[in-house]
């Protein structure tokens, strides 16, 4: 199973469709959206292109494709105009022997790792910095960063698992970014 990780979108629908469009050719299975979908935040301002409405259009023609949690900056009100449930502070998914441990990072992060054994990955977003190393505890930390407000970078970013490896890709040509 191959599939996507986008965070942070906050609104901005410009940055999805890019996202989307290299989803399409990567031929992505699942789509998984870390949090802060629709809303921008108090503490960002109010991004250009910010669409709301077009960024849940985007999302909703997609909504069998797509495994959500929700980011500290999505609420009921964005819920209703989502047809995919946002609202759990985690998920798991079990894909190829690959146990996924999905949050956005307000709740669990690296200074507090959920209770998951060696070998998981915790793919979370929140701090709009991409990151993917290996813990000392066996789990694998893994930040796909933001779509729209990337921070200490200039590149946004997604994820992508490609059933075996996962890699951060950049939005403007999906090629791999190296730390």
């Amino acid at each position: 199973m191959k599939i996507v990780f986008i965070s942070d979108i906050h609104g901005m629908p410009g940055t999805l469709e890019k996202v989307l469009k290299h989803a399409d050719a990567l031929h992505a299975d699942r789509m998984v959206l870390l949090g802060d979908i629709l809303y921008h935040g108090p503490r960002n301002g109010v991004p250009n292109q910010y669409d709301p409405v077009k960024v849940a259009e985007l999302l909703n023609e997609r909504k069998e494709q797509i495994l959500a949690v929700r980011g500290n900056c999505d609420a009921e009100v964005d819920q209703m105009m989502l047809n995919f449930p946002i609202m759990a502070d985690y998920a798991e998914l079990i894909c190829d022997d690959r146990r996924f441990f999905l949050t956005h990072g307000h709740l669990w992060n690296e200074r507090n790792l959920p209770d998951i054994p060696a070998g998981s990955v915790l793919a979370h977003g929140h701090t709009h910095i991409a990151v993917l190393k290996p813990l000392a505890s066996g789990i694998t930390l893994f930040n796909p960063g933001s779509v729209s407000l990337p921070k200490n970078t200039v590149i946004r970013s997604f994820g992508f698992f490609d059933g075996e490896s996962l890699s951060i890709r950049n939005i403007e040509d999906s090629s791999i970014v190296s730390f």
